[in-house]
């Protein structure tokens, strides 16, 4: 009966259809809600799973890490850049090369705060962040080993996500991670005669049994893929993520004095043991000597540096510590810093240049003491040579594809050296240097150092530290890991081919000790087809002192002064005006000083086909104020109202006219007025001048002009009379002569058309 009243209420297809439809929406409705069950049962899991990990985490965290101090993390860990960008921070012009300068603390709350963001890189014809460009004829690969599972890595529980492990191709090594491919004589220590130290044939870095008479390797561009400024090396390699190892002998103990980079405050109570033992390197020594020899840091690289690629086949190096009379502690660091962080395969050495020490500890108990690292070597010289022939020494026996010059009192950060051997993989004529950061030198913190800087000089050749422009950063369109070209090294801190730096002549074995040497290499290689970049990447911190601790065999100034002198006259061309005249006037003088034989030097030069200086100011560094002279143009007395006038070895006064020849002069660096080779000469014992051939060494053709700002400033001052003597027109007769200087004179008072500088 049911069954006929349902057949005789659906018959019509319109109400069969009707009800067809409600069924489906029923059915709908009901799976999705099922659907909807199943989905929140996984979610739940998962979500419950993710709060047992975290709590695990954060268990681990708090048995393994003490309360650390603001940002400092683990050493493998990134810091927090928004955490330290409103900071002050120091700017390496602040504390390097500064003489007795300290390191001054300045804000940085400008667009600088934005730079520690993480910025996808746009590399034109770097590996770094995206494709890699392969080459032809590429030499064989070198594969990159894994450190084992055997070796500790210090506090492993919290830096699981970046370390990287792996496996050895050698079945047994030493437990640090920088065991040799061919092990070294452990206990091997090289003593160099004094008469070996200088770049000779017979000392080159020929290979054993190579042919020295052999035609050496011509500079290799192969093949190249110009983009912009940019030469890149084209490779066929493969590629790995950079590594941030940072393998210790033993697990490090985070409740450590200055461990992870944190500084240490002393009780007063020690203050007096600080000050003793101040003066043995000019820095907390007393602290450091507390502190582990291999304690943590943190990684202060841009976050996309731990991303950056590198090709599998880098160069090796060989890293030269040169030292004279160093602190234990910061000596050992040094060593352990590049031990530690450094990937194995691509550290050929270690090696300790002793610059003829003093101290009892840098002989015997150095030796035992590095005789447990096979890659360490130690190289001591029979007498005091100085850093820059140290360095040679040093670079004559190594063995590396690569030289990394180190300073003995630094700590290299996790991934530091791949991203130098890169640069050099991509072009062999770039010399990169690390971001040097600042170790403080009383509570030995580690400091982070503003990424967007470059090594500059001002006249009189005197190092610096310069921030690149905001304009410029956004016009080139720079990142906080695009390498950054620069003028002037610091000369501590950089990594060479090791080929190319004897293809240069290495440095000039006539410069003494210490001072200018950064300045010669730096010119050198810019001017004869290199480049010079900072890595920001690599990065090193390095304890900067505010007194220069060496000692010298003869004056320290006068060292230093004779070392620039030579630099000028083999690279700076004409320029070398500027140089003298910003008060090395003394040094054309050479009954005072002797700067030695350039001729060597300058047959160097014309050997490698340099550039002139001309070219590195307009293409390196446009940016230095380099005028030839301080003022040219007409010279008008304010007196007669008319203009100087020479002719042949006489002068008069004329009506003044730009386009007269003879009314041109120059006022010149070395104070010279001066008109082609011919000098106005006072002769303040007559009363009178000269016309006579100019000679920059004689002290008696100068005048004082616009030299200060005086009453004075306005009139030219003979600089060798007794008195103030200055040059006067006379009205009656249009001539010249000397007169006791008069501020309110106008007719001893001169005007050039044009000044570009005062000083």
């Amino acid at each position: 009966m049911r069954l006929m009243k349902l057949r005789r209420y659906l018959r019509g297809s319109g109400r069969v259809l009707v009800f067809v439809f409600a069924a489906s929406i029923v059915w709908l409705l009901f799976d999705m809600a099922a659907l909807r069950v199943s989905i929140d049962d996984v979610n739940t899991h998962i979500l419950k799973e993710r709060v047992l990990r975290e709590r695990e985490m954060r268990r681990q965290r708090v048995r393994a890490t003490p309360n650390l101090k603001m940002e400092f993390k683990h050493p493998v860990q990134r810091l927090d850049p928004a955490a330290i960008r409103d900071r002050e921070r120091p700017l390496a012009s602040d504390v390097y090369r500064e003489g007795s300068k300290r390191a001054v603390l300045k804000e940085k709350k400008d667009l600088k705060r934005d730079r520690f963001k993480s910025v996808a890189p746009q590399h034109k014809a770097d590996v770094y962040n995206h494709g890699v460009i392969a080459k032809q004829d590429a030499p064989g690969k070198k594969k990159v080993p894994n450190l084992d599972f055997g070796v500790a890595v210090a506090n492993a529980s919290q830096v699981r996500a970046n370390k990287v492990i792996v496996e050895r191709d050698v079945a047994k090594e030493s437990l640090h991670a920088v065991a040799s491919k061919e092990k070294l004589d452990v206990n091997e220590t090289i003593v160099l005669e004094s008469n070996n130290l200088l770049p000779s044939k017979a000392m080159s870095h020929q290979k054993p049994n190579e042919d020295p008479n052999a035609q050496k390797e011509p500079l290799k561009p192969a093949a190249h893929l110009h983009m912009g400024n940019i030469t890149t090396a084209v490779r066929k390699s493969g590629v790995h993520k950079v590594l941030s190892l940072d393998v210790t002998h033993a697990p490090r103990d985070p409740n450590a004095l200055g461990q992870f980079g944190r500084g240490v405050v002393l009780p007063s109570s020690e203050d007096e043991e600080v000050r003793k033992r101040w003066d043995e390197g000019h820095f907390n020594v007393y602290l450091s000597d507390r502190i582990p020899v291999d304690r943590a840091i943190p990684d202060t690289r841009p976050e996309v540096c731990s991303q950056a690629v590198v090709h599998d086949d880098l160069p090796s190096t060989s890293v030269i510590f040169c030292f004279v009379d160093e602190v234990w502690s910061t000596l050992l660091r040094s060593v352990h810093s590049v031990l530690n962080r450094s990937p194995p395969h691509l550290l050929t050495e270690i090696i300790l240049v002793d610059d003829f020490s003093t101290k009892d500890y840098l002989k015997e108990p150095l030796d035992k003491y590095m005789s447990q690292f096979p890659k360490v070597r130690i190289v001591r010289l029979k007498e005091r040579q100085g850093l820059i022939r140290a360095r040679l020494a040093g670079a004559a026996v190594a063995t590396g594809e690569v030289l990394t010059f180190l300073d003995s009192h630094v700590e290299c950060n996790v991934g530091w050296l791949e991203p130098l051997l890169e640069r050099i993989y991509l072009d062999r004529r770039k010399v990169p240097c690390p971001v040097i950061e600042v170790i403080n030198d009383k509570d030995m913190s580690y400091m982070l150092i503003d990424n967007f800087q470059r090594g500059i000089f001002k006249w009189p050749l005197v190092f610096g530290w310069n921030a690149l422009s905001e304009d410029y950063i956004r016009k080139h369109n720079i990142t906080v890991s695009d390498p950054i070209r620069c003028p002037v090294m610091a000369g501590g801190l950089f990594s060479i081919d090791k080929k190319y730096f004897y293809e240069l002549g290495t440095y000039d074995p006539g410069l003494d000790v210490w001072g200018g040497e950064n300045m010669e290499i730096s010119f050198k290689i810019w001017m004869c087809g290199g480049e010079i970049e900072i890595i920001p990447c690599s990065r090193v911190g390095h304890i900067f002192r505010g007194q220069n601790p060496y000692s010298f065999p003869k004056d320290r100034q006068k060292t230093v002064e004779r070392n620039l002198a030579r630099v000028a006259e083999v690279w700076l061309d004409e320029y070398k005006e500027l140089f003298y005249g910003h008060g090395y006037q003394h040094l054309l003088d050479k009954s005072v000083i002797d700067i030695g034989n350039l001729t060597e030097q300058i047959e160097l030069r014309t050997k490698l086909k340099c550039k002139n200086f001309k070219w590195y100011l307009e293409n390196v560094y446009p940016e230095l104020d380099a005028p030839l002279v301080k003022a040219e143009g007409l010279v008008f007395n304010q007196g007669l109202r008319r203009c100087l006038s020479m002719f042949k070895d006489s002068l008069s006064f004329e009506t003044c006219d730009l386009n007269k020849q003879s009314q041109h002069f120059s006022y010149t660096w070395l104070r010279h007025v001066r008109q082609g080779d011919l000098c106005i000469a006072p002769q303040p014992s007559l009363n009178s001048f000269s016309v006579v051939s100019c000679d920059n060494a004689k002290a008696e053709l100068r005048w004082f002009h616009k030299s200060s700002k005086s009453t004075l400033a306005d009139h030219f001052i003979a600089e060798f009379a007794s008195q103030h003597m200055c040059l006067e027109a006379e009205s009656r007769d249009d001539s010249l002569h000397l007169s006791p200087c008069d501020s309110n004179n106008s007719f001893q008072k001169w005007q050039f058309t044009h000044y570009y500088a005062s000083v």
